[in-house]
């Protein structure tokens, strides 16, 4: 399901075939099941379209006046997006958390919109921006890079949490910032996560009451379930789903989903779903629909196929919830330690600093020393410094205190791609930011948690090819909102393990559960499934990115072989550019939204 919009009265309105239009000014479209609700504000010149999955009362929207509040993106659960329509213009309300992104392009003489990039780039004849590529593959800890732009020349993602004005006269969009994450000091935070993650999921469950969840036995998705459990009507039971590879029954993430399910035995269907071996990693990821962008889950769309397949014909699931988001979401960024730091609060910082060395078995100096340096650094110099660093054989930064830190540059990267990323930093260093004078821990997230929510689209790209509507609570902007309002003395400590969702469920987990410190890992499956899929892998690696100078075909197939032999290496840039070459292949071989276009006026459809 896609929506958009375009149109003037002296310009003809383009739309993709088979869509229709949702209001009487023909200005916006919807293709597909959209969840669409309209209130006409008072005089009659204005109208509201709230499109997508919104938690608001039909009394709330028609207490809404001329002026919209600037919270009405995030003022709701949900995921959704706010149009108004007008004789003069078409007004946009972009949510905060980018979960429900939208572009833009220019088209004879004027602007379209879309929820989806992939059809503006079919109306354009786009190509794939290759530069975007670069930053996906090689730097996708630092969203900023990218900040604005899609995989598609031309075609722009319309910033997060703005009001952006379209004037049909086709002249130049105004886009106002609505949204900042000041801090709260009123609400506990531990009680304003609960509140809105429960409101969240309970959106989903009024929806369709047969909601299935992910129960994986860690904090994030049990979490999830048992709010769902607790929003279903009494005598209802949830459907939760514990994944687990077939044989291997007595894990410690199966224990902990068993402790939270017999918890709930009155309220939850528990299910065990062994995964076999051809749901391992890597597997048929040729098979993959297009998508907006390379979809997180390309490299394990096999086992989650496999599992949506199976609700939607064991129990005819329309709606799964998971709990992806959270990690994003609740974990402080390591430049937490500079924050401390820039706000006098050092007592603290040394204690985090040699928690968190301890946690990485490291001596305390070095975290504690750049949290100094980093402290007295802004955003943008550090971006102009990225410039000059990308590109170069270094060890991996990950955990260490800074604005940027990198990842090891892979030895397979094109001959291209250094000097793409370079220009890509250059850029974003020119780039006003949107929010300044954050706090540097709550700039990160914000970048993390958008880059996060706008990939997660893409998964859900994926689970609607089997049937079911994919949502993430963690990241609705009203959760968003709530967890990125905490102040400085409130947030947590850098080297603790979730503990405001702990807090704020805390008397609905097992103990166990609510007080757990780690999850499970499932690094042995992706390299048993990578040696087990190697002629798929060997033909991407010879694929489009080796044509567009972003990967060295040669020294990638080394990295290969490498990899299935069993030496410990880093997946992440590995796995980032297959997914990005099986992406490209589905975007190539899928059909593209074919578009029509019609002078505004009376319309039969």
């Amino acid at each position: 399901m896609i929506f958009g919009g375009s149109g003037s009265p002296s310009r003809p309105g383009f739309r993709p075939v088979g869509s229709r239009h949702l209001t009487s000014r023909h200005h916006t479209w919807a293709l597909g099941a959209v969840p669409a609700r309209s209130v006409a504000c008072p005089g009659g010149r204005r109208q509201v379209l709230i499109l997508g999955r919104c938690g608001a009362k039909d009394s709330e929207l028609r207490r809404l006046s001329s002026t919209l509040p600037d919270d009405i993106t995030w003022k709701w659960p949900g995921a959704y997006t706010v149009i108004e329509e007008s004789d003069e213009a078409v007004v946009i309300h972009t949510d905060p958390a980018s979960t429900r992104p939208i572009y833009l392009v220019s088209h004879d003489g004027g602007w379209v919109w879309s929820s989806s990039a992939r059809a503006l780039a079919s109306l354009t004849r786009a190509a794939v921006d290759v530069e975007r590529l670069a930053c996906s593959i090689f730097l996708p800890s630092i969203p900023t890079l990218s900040a604005g732009r899609t995989f598609f020349c031309g075609v722009e993602q319309l910033p997060p949490g703005c009001r952006i004005v379209l004037p049909l006269c086709g002249s130049t969009p105004h886009a106002t910032t609505v949204w900042r994450p000041d801090p709260c000091e009123t609400v506990p935070p531990a009680e304003r996560l609960r509140t809105a993650l429960f409101e969240s999921v309970a959106e989903r469950v009024r929806s369709d009451p047969m909601v299935s969840c992910d129960l994986s036995g860690g904090l994030d998705s049990t979490s999830i379930a048992v709010l769902a459990t607790l929003a279903l009507p009494y005598g209802t039971r949830l459907n939760a789903v514990t994944v687990h590879p077939e044989g291997e029954t007595a894990g410690a993430d199966l224990g902990y989903a068993r402790r939270a399910a017999a918890a709930y035995s009155g309220r939850i269907n528990h299910h065990l779903l062994a995964m076999s071996t051809q749901h391992r990693p890597y597997t048929a990821m040729s098979t993959v629909p297009a998508t907006d962008e390379p979809a997180p889950s390309t490299i394990t769309q096999a086992r989650l196929t496999g599992q949506f397949r199976w609700l939607r014909k064991e129990f005819g699931t329309r709606t799964h919830l998971t709990g992806d988001g959270g990690d994003s979401l609740l974990f402080q960024p390591p430049v937490h330690l500079a924050d401390l730091v820039r706000h006098g609060r050092l007592r603290r910082a040394v204690s985090e600093g040699f928690g968190w060395a301890g946690l990485r078995r490291a001596s305390p100096l070095p975290f504690l020393r750049d949290a100094v340096l980093v402290s007295r650094r802004s955003r943008t110099s550090a971006l102009a410094e990225l410039a000059d660093s990308v590109g170069g054989r270094r060890h991996s930064d990950h955990g260490s205190v800074g604005w940027f830190p990198l990842l090891p540059y892979p030895s397979w990267a094109g001959a291209s791609a250094a000097a793409l990323l370079s220009a890509s930093a250059r850029r974003a260093a020119s780039a006003p930011d949107q929010l300044p004078g954050l706090d540097a821990s709550i700039r990160t997230l914000v970048d993390e948690v958008r880059e996060v929510a706008r990939t997660a689209v893409a998964d859900a790209e994926l689970a609607a090819a089997s049937g079911i509507d994919l949502n993430n609570p963690f990241l609705d902007p009203l959760v968003v909102d709530s967890v990125l309002r905490t102040p400085l003395d409130r947030r947590p400590p850098l080297h603790s393990y979730k503990p405001l969702l702990s807090s704020a469920m805390a008397d609905l987990l097992p103990h166990a559960v609510a007080n757990r410190q780690t999850k499970g890992s499932f690094e042995a499956d992706h390299y048993a499934g990578l040696r087990a899929n190697m002629p798929e892998l060997l033909e991407l690696a010879h694929g489009r990115l080796a044509e567009m100078g972003l990967i060295d075909a040669i020294g990638l197939v080394q990295c290969l072989g490498r990899a299935a032999a069993g030496v410990p290496m880093s997946l992440a840039a590995l796995e980032q550019a297959l997914g990005s070459e099986a992406w490209l292949a589905a975007h190539a071989r899928d059909p593209e939204p074919a578009w029509t276009s019609s002078r505004s006026g009376p319309s039969h459809d």
